[in-house]
């Protein structure tokens, strides 16, 4: 199993900039994959970012170029930079890990993006 934990969730202004970090309870170089999703206000959990055990990522259309994801491995800590927020960006943040084929949540990180 794998408990993850994110923190770093703010209000900021249009613009700003914030970075989430997702604590993982375990080695993260033994999970395979490691994302971020996000749940904006009416809407269905959508995909932000990914980064797989080899160090390979990707992103979202709506936030490459802004988003940056990074690992720590000797923190077991996976990083979320998010530059140049939007409105838009309004969310609640929630870090997935893929650990043996099952799928692990936190319990999410929320973010004010104000104009």
């Amino acid at each position: 199993q794998v408990q993850l934990v994110e923190s770093g969730g703010a209000l900021v202004q249009a613009g700003g900039s914030l970075r989430l970090s997702c604590a993982a309870s375990r080695n993260i170089r033994s999970i395979n994959s490691m994302a971020w999703y996000r749940q904006r206000p009416g809407k269905q959990r959508e995909f932000v970012a990914i980064i797989i055990s080899g160090g390979s990522t990707n992103y979202a259309d709506s936030v490459k170029g802004r988003f940056t994801i990074s690992r720590d491995d000797a923190r077991n800590t996976v990083y979320l930079q998010m530059n140049s927020l939007k409105p838009e960006d309004t969310a609640v943040y929630y870090c997935r890990a893929i650990f043996t084929a099952e799928p692990y949540w936190g319990q999410g990180t929320q973010v004010t993006v104000s104009s």
